[in-house]
């Protein structure tokens, strides 16, 4: 989930941005500190948005750098457990797949991958035995996060496609096209059988 968060907090302005207005230094050495930056209570910043309040500077003895006493907006995005997330697959191993999630990066076991026996194919893609679809790097998919482990500097984010409306594009486009195909299939069989039991009423 994205989230816009306003910070309070003190800026350390390194003595290499002394040169620029004070709003900008503080802005330049945000962006410097947010990048890659995660946090269990706040996420992942993706970018720093609008500065809004820089008030005097302060400087420690035996610290070349000033502080800021700063207000800021930062846009984050904190994985939630059963979020929708949609992403391209960036790598595909024998246990599995690694899906982009723009932010971050989650992974989506093998037997979670399709509702499928899954194999490993030394093509380089994931093969349904059954239905024959194929999963590769850079196909577009929606998942859910059914899990979330935070041991390490970014969180480990477990994902599903195996329920309804979950998977790679184009299956969810095949089975929307086999639904239709059944319902429309189903009014005809519906206005068939009404009109034949009309013409057995009439005699």
């Amino acid at each position: 989930m994205f989230y816009i968060t306003e910070i309070e907090d003190y800026v350390r302005v390194e003595p290499k941005l002394f040169g620029l207005p004070t709003a900008e230094s503080v802005e330049q050495q945000l962006k410097e500190t947010y990048k890659d930056y995660y946090d269990k209570e706040i996420g992942k910043v993706v970018a720093v948005l609008e500065i809004l309040d820089v008030g005097e500077g302060v400087i420690i003895p035996g610290d070349g750098a000033a502080y800021y006493i700063s207000r800021f907006k930062l846009l984050t995005w904190k994985p939630e457990l059963q979020e929708l997330v949609y992403g391209s697959i960036a790598e595909i191993t024998n246990f599995g797949a690694f899906i982009n999630l723009g932010a971050m990066r989650g992974m989506i076991h093998i037997s979670q991958t399709m509702d499928d026996f899954v194999s490993f194919s030394k093509a380089n893609s994931l093969l349904g035995k059954s239905s024959k679809r194929g999963l590769k790097a850079n196909d577009l998919c929606i998942a859910r996060i059914v899990s979330i482990s935070h041991k390490g500097d970014e969180p480990k984010i477990g994902l599903t496609m195996r329920q309804p409306g979950l998977g790679k594009l184009d299956w969810i486009r095949e089975d929307k096209a086999k639904k239709e195909k059944a319902a429309k299939k189903a009014l005809k069989e519906e206005a068939k059988l009404a009109k034949s039991k009309s013409k057995s009423k009439k005699k």
